[in-house]
C-alpha cells in the first residue's frame, strides 16, 4: 500500500497527523457556518420587517467607559471586540501551519500563499476598475472583496453535501487563513485615520508580559488574559484596529513543547492547546454574533436592490469577488504550477482549483468589517458594501456548488480511498508508511 503522495505534485495528500487535525478544525467551522448562515439570515428578516428600528437600536446601543474611550455602541464592540478572538484563532492556526504542519516545507506552502495572494490582488484590482473616477471616496473600498470566509464557505459545503478531499479541504482552509492575516495588515496600514504614537508604544508592554509567560508554556487564564485585554484596549486607543492584538497575541505563542515538556513528540504544543480551547469561541460566538450585527442591511424589496446594486460600490465588490477571485486563484495556481513544473495531483484536475476559486468569493466576516472601516458604519456607502457582499457571496456560493457537484462521484471514490482501513489500526491505508 502506499503512502501519502509525495510533494512534486500540487494539491498532493498530507500526511496522516495534518488531515485529522485539518479535519478536526474543519468540523468546528462548519458548525460554525451553519450558526454563521442563521445570524444572516435573522439579521436581514429583522432589519427588513417592521421591528427594524428595534434591531438599528440594539445595534447602536452604546455600552462601555468613555474616560477610556471604550464607549462604543454593541455593534463596534462585536467589530473590535469578537472579532480580534476570530483573529487570535487565525493567527495561531497560521503559526501553527508554518512551524510545525506540512506547510513548513516550502513546495507544499507555495499554492495556497500564491493562491491567497492572487485572490486578494486581483479582486482589488477589478474593484478599482469598476471605481475609478467614481467619486465620493468609492476608491476606499478597494480592500472589501479581498478576503474569504473560511465559515461560510465550509457551510455551503455541508449545505450541498460534497465529499471534498483532504487535499482540497487544507488547500481552502489555508488560502483562506492566509488572506485573513493578509487582510489584518491592510486594515492596520490603509485603515488606521488617527495614529496615537504613545498607546502603540505602550501596547508592547503587555504584549511582552503576555509573550515572556506564553514562551514560559504558562496557561494560567488569570495571568494571561488581564495581559490580553490591556493589549487590546492600548491597540484601540492607538488608533490602530484593535484586531490586530489578536493576531500580535497568537504569533507570541509557540508551537512545540520544549524540550523540558518532552519535545515535539510529547504532544500538542501551546498554540494547538489555546486553538482548542478558542476556536468553538470563535466560530460559535465571535463570528456569528459579529455577521448578526453586520449584516442586517435594510433593502427595501426588489427596488431596493436594484438601487443599490446600480453602485459601483456594490458592483465593484461583486465582480471583485466573483471574478477577481477566479483570476486571482486559478491564476496563481496556474503560475505556481508553470514555475515549478509540478502537475496537479492526478486525482484530481484544474476544474477542482476552479471550485475553490469560485467558493474562494464568499468574503463575508471580515468583506463586511472593511466594509465599514471604509465608509463608516450606518453609512449609505456601508449599506450598499453590505448588498454587494451578500450579494456576490450569494452568487458565489451558488457557481461553486454547481462546478463541485459535477465533481462529486470523483470526492466520493478519493473519500472511499482516503478512510479505508483495512488492517483496522485507526490509521487509513494510504497514510501508512511503506514497510
Amino acid at each position: 500500500m502506499s503512502p501519502s503522495r509525495p510533494p512534486g505534485r500540487l494539491l498532493s495528500r498530507g500526511s496522516w497527523a495534518e488531515v485529522s487535525r485539518i479535519t478536526a478544525i474543519l468540523r468546528s467551522e462548519t458548525a460554525g457556518g451553519g450558526l454563521l448562515l442563521a445570524a444572516t439570515v435573522i439579521a436581514l428578516v429583522w432589519a427588513n420587517s417592521r421591528w427594524s428600528a428595534a434591531y438599528e437600536s440594539l445595534r447602536d446601543a452604546t455600552v462601555g467607559p468613555a474616560a477610556m474611550h471604550l464607549d462604543l455602541t454593541v455593534g463596534e464592540w462585536a467589530a473590535d471586540g469578537l472579532l480580534a478572538i476570530f483573529f487570535f484563532v487565525a493567527g495561531l492556526e497560521l503559526k501553527r501551519e508554518f512551524v510545525a504542519g506540512d506547510l513548513r516545507d516550502p513546495r507544499r506552502a507555495a499554492l495556497p500563499v500564491a493562491a491567497a495572494v492572487g485572490g486578494m490582488i486581483m479582486p482589488a484590482v477589478i474593484y478599482t476598475l469598476v471605481n475609478a473616477g467614481a467619486g465620493g471616496g468609492a476608491l476606499r473600498g478597494w480592500a472589501i472583496p479581498t478576503a474569504t470566509d473560511i465559515a461560510f464557505a465550509l457551510a455551503v459545503l455541508a449545505v450541498i453535501s460534497t465529499h471534498l478531499p483532504s487535499a482540497l479541504r487544507t488547500f481552502l482552509l489555508t488560502l483562506a487563513v492566509v488572506d485573513d492575516l493578509l487582510a489584518i495588515a491592510i486594515i492596520a496600514i490603509f485603515y488606521t485615520a488617527d495614529l496615537a504614537v504613545v498607546p502603540l508604544l505602550l501596547t508592547l508592554i503587555p504584549l511582552a508580559g503576555f509573550a515572556l509567560l506564553v514562551q514560559r508554556r504558562v496557561r494560567s487564564w488569570w495571568l494571561l488574559l488581564p495581559l490580553a485585554v490591556t493589549t487590546w484596549t492600548l491597540m484601540h486607543a492607538s488608533g490602530v484596529h484593535a484586531t490586530v492584538a489578536g493576531v500580535l497575541l497568537a504569533f507570541t505563542v509557540p508551537v512545540v513543547r520544549s524540550e523540558a515538556a518532552g519535545g515535539p513528540d510529547a504532544g500538542p504544543g501551546l498554540a494547538e492547546h489555546f486553538e482548542h480551547r478558542w476556536r468553538p469561541i470563535s466560530a460559535g460566538v465571535a463570528v456569528p454574533v459579529f455577521a448578526f450585527f453586520s449584516a442586517g442591511v435594510t433593502v427595501g424589496g426588489l427596488s431596493g436592490l436594484a438601487g443599490s446594486l446600480t453602485d459601483r460600490v456594490a458592483l465593484g465588490i461583486v465582480g471583485g469577488l466573483v471574478l477577481g477571485k477566479i483570476a486571482g486563484v486559478l491564476g496563481a495556481a496556474y503560475a505556481v504550477s508553470t514555475t515549478t513544473r509540478a502537475g496537479i495531483d492526478e486525482s484530481l484536475s484544474w476544474i477542482d482549483v476552479l471550485g475553490l476559486a469560485i467558493l474562494a468569493g464568499i468574503g463575508f466576516t471580515v468583506s463586511l468589517l472593511i466594509g465599514e472601516l471604509a465608509f463608516g458604519a450606518g453609512s449609505a456607502r456601508d449599506e450598499h458594501v453590505k448588498v454587494g457582499v451578500l450579494t456576490g457571496s450569494l452568487v458565489a456560493s451558488l457557481l461553486a456548488a454547481i462546478v463541485l457537484r459535477l465533481r462529486n462521484r470523483v470526492y466520493r471514490r478519493i473519500q472511499e480511498e482516503e478512510t479505508a482501513d483495512t488492517d483496522a489500526d485507526g490509521i487509513p491505508d494510504v497514510y501508512e508508511e511503506r514497510s
